[in-house]
């Protein structure tokens, strides 16, 4: 199958009519690989080739002749490794030129250490439109393959052996008439048949389109040496048989009978259907995925550099002591540190009971850490990504640009790992930590950021796209795997690049303006639109636009995200609605009831809307140009959030919505701690009776709030903190 980006839909690959003149029974045994085809697209290529007379079988150990929809040598070369455990070694050249600056060759060494291939998917429905990777069930990791072969793309194709069993000759009479012939020697024969091709599927559109088979060099992708299974017994009663092959024979074993419908009636065919998807995939579970998906990223990193200190240390590497100098002791024995600040001499651990502006006297340090962060965050390191986001935010508070480990030391959340990195960042040349080189020149790690940096790739998706679905590059998705994608991450990935650029402030006040008059016109002048995020903690640029939309009569703000957004659409400002959510108006804008929160379901659960935002101000607009097309809009499109608060909690929601990501995590903690709570943006309930926690005094109309910044001090006030100006709290 085909996938069209623009259409958001998927273009069937239909293969022509079968022609009574052609003859595939010449070909050697022929093998169809299921990645990304759909079940009956599978079936019905399969069923065209056994009525041509083609030699098909379904075993891969057999074939000669490989038949795919695919493009890339890269991926043909990996389907071929995946039975490198049944005998195939992959080690032939690749059939196209184009360059690549990807990672290095992989090692034929390493064949003996690769996963069985992958079982075909026979549980899902044929009018299913989503592609299937050829990865999806495999039962060990190939994540290294994806990186390591990318740079044999680099080489041109070296041309076909002259031992190939396909030797093709032109017709003089016709342009498009061609034949393939038996081979001639008995030498060539012989030599042929310890190669596999891997050829395009196109090869059999185009031959059976023409009714004469079309040369193999137009549509080879890829071709390998297949010799003789060494210390691999093929006798069936001497071989021991896995759990996982038995049960991929099985598999196999049912698609035969299903494919089988000359001989079976529809009702048992849908019974033995019904049996296989049942087995299928209690075996594929998303258990045995996500377990699969964490060892195979525990493999690739928990040898490196920049690993959790979690792990049990290495046996045969002693651990790294920090040689303090006899000055930088005396300095500590000394008491020469500069005066700490009170929250320090408290160890107040907590983010929101201290100030934390911008910029840092030690931001340098501090980017380095959030290097580290991110790599926590996508190798599934949950315990490091909390202890690194401890520690930057509590250096990010120190009021002085760190000169020792004794400062570092001296800080609530920060150990004596923050201390060794300090001093290695401190005593390199260039002030590098060595893990961030690493982590920078790790090829695995560029694709994982690239695909976390996806609007609506989180860390555990794009965990999935690279262990699982083998996917390397944003082209990968749009080629195998559009169609499997949510709407949010189509968006994404069609806008990745414009939704990288930032937004500087002006920017960002313009779309306020505009949101706020549409919200007027529905309601009335009341409306407050609150800009939160980055821009209210004062950062000169922001990712996106984070808009709170409230007003003082509760009525008002129940379901007015979705009349708000659909007025923006009528004018053409939003150009995708990809989440609008009513959640807060389904429950009588009431606080999210104690124990009702789902695992997932985030801070916010207020009703807001997700959108595309593109600016309808341009010099050409209205414009057409020499061919009479209007002139396309160039500005870039921009990620908007849009939240309504009732204004009973307006002080939760803005506190929660401005504050940075680990002052957010730091009031639901201390809530929970130290006052018996849980805080929400829709508002506080006390823990074990549930009860509504009026922080804003909402209740009595006599100290009702006329003002949100006011509401916003009255939650600090009655959480007993110290109020936190915005640009107070950058947590990083």
């Amino acid at each position: 199958m085909a996938v069209d980006p623009h259409n958001n839909g998927v273009v069937e690959k239909h293969v022509p009519c079968i022609s009574q003149n052609l003859d595939l029974s010449i070909l050697p045994t022929v093998y169809v690989l299921p990645a990304h085809l759909a079940l009956g697209d599978l079936h019905q290529i399969e069923n065209k080739l056994t009525r041509l007379g083609a030699p098909l079988t379904y075993d891969i150990r057999e074939a000669r002749f490989v038949l795919g929809n695919i493009t890339k040598p890269r991926r043909a070369k990996l389907e071929l490794f995946q039975a490198a455990k049944l005998g195939i070694k992959a080690n032939g050249s690749l059939n196209y030129s184009n360059t690549s600056s990807k990672t290095g060759r992989v090692s034929e060494t390493s064949l003996s250490a690769l996963p069985p291939t992958k079982r075909r998917r026979f549980g899902e429905s044929e009018t299913q439109s989503a592609t299937y990777a050829s990865t999806e069930t495999k039962e060990h990791d190939t994540s290294t393959f994806g990186s390591q072969v990318e740079a044999e793309d680099d080489k041109c194709a070296e041309p076909i052996p002259h031992g190939s069993n396909f030797q093709v000759s032109t017709s003089p009479n016709s342009d498009s008439s061609r034949s393939v012939k038996v081979p001639t020697s008995p030498q060539a024969h012989e030599d042929s048949e310890n190669l596999v091709k891997v050829v395009n599927l196109k090869w059999l559109e185009d031959s059976l389109r023409l009714t004469d088979m079309q040369r193999m060099e137009e549509y080879l992708v890829y071709e390998t040496e297949f010799p003789l299974f060494d210390g691999i017994s093929t006798d069936p009663e001497s071989s021991a048989t896995t759990p996982v092959q038995a049960k991929a024979s099985h598999v196999t074993e049912r698609c035969t009978q299903v494919d089988d419908k000359d001989s079976k009636s529809i009702l048992e065919r849908a019974k033995a259907e019904a049996e296989s998807r049942n087995k299928h995939n209690g075996y594929i579970s998303k258990l045995a995925k996500r377990d699969h998906i964490a060892a195979a990223a525990k493999r690739d990193f928990s040898s490196r550099s920049f690993t959790s200190s979690t792990s049990k240390p290495s046996s045969s590497q002693p651990p790294h002591l920090r040689h303090q100098t006899t000055s930088e002791h005396e300095e500590g024995v000394s008491g020469s540190l500069p005066p700490m600040p009170d929250w320090v001499l408290r160890n107040q651990i907590y983010s929101c009971q201290r100030s934390t502006p911008l910029p840092s006297p030690n931001e340098a340090f501090i980017g380095q850490l959030k290097e580290i962060r991110v790599v926590r965050l996508l190798t599934n390191d949950d315990i490091g990504i909390r202890a690194y986001s401890t520690s930057i935010a509590s250096i990010a508070a120190y009021p002085y640009e760190i000169q020792s480990t004794a400062e570092i030391v001296s800080l609530p959340g920060c150990d004596h790992k923050i201390a060794h990195l300090f001093h290695e960042w401190k005593n390199s040349p260039n002030h590098c930590i060595q893990a961030v080189k690493d982590i920078q020149a790790d090829p695995a790690l560029k694709v994982l950021r690239q695909m976390y940096e996806i609007w609506g790739v989180g860390a555990t998706t794009a965990r999935e796209f690279y262990y699982d679905k083998q996917w390397r590059d944003l082209d990968d998705i749009v080629e195998f795997g559009w169609n499997s994608l949510s709407r949010v991450q189509q968006i994404g990935v069609k806008y990745y690049d414009e939704f990288l650029l930032k937004l500087p402030r002006a920017e960002v006040e313009a779309i306020a303006e505009i949101v706020k008059r549409h919200a007027r016109e529905i309601v009335d002048d009341r409306i407050e639109c609150i800009i939160v995020g980055g821009y209210r903690r004062g950062k000169s640029e922001s990712g996106d636009v984070d808009l709170i939309l409230s007003h003082p009569e509760q009525s008002a703000t129940a379901g007015l995200v979705d009349k708000v957004v659909r007025s923006l659409e009528k004018e053409g400002w939003i150009t995708h609605t990809l989440i609008l959510n009513l959640t807060n108006t389904k429950r009588g804008q009431e606080t999210l009831p104690y124990m009702s929160l789902k695992k997932g379901a985030g801070f916010d659960t207020l009703d807001k809307a997700l959108v595309v935002w593109q600016d309808q101000n341009h010099p050409g607009k209205g414009s057409t140009d020499k061919y009479g097309m209007p002139i396309k809009n160039p500005n870039p499109h921009r990620r908007v959030d849009i939240i309504i608060s009732p204004w009973r909690t307006v002080g939760c929601a803005v506190a929660g919505w401005t504050s940075g990501t680990t002052f957010q995590r730091d009031l639901r903690r201390y809530a929970k701690k130290v006052k018996g709570w849980k805080f929400d943006s829709s508002g506080v309930r006390e823990r074990g009776s549930g009860r509504w926690i009026d922080l804003e005094r909402w209740t009595d109309p006599k100290t009702r709030c006329t003002d949100w910044k006011e509401a916003e001090r009255r939650v600090f006030e009655g959480m007993d903190l110290e109020y936190r100006e915005p640009w107070e709290r950058c947590t990083g």
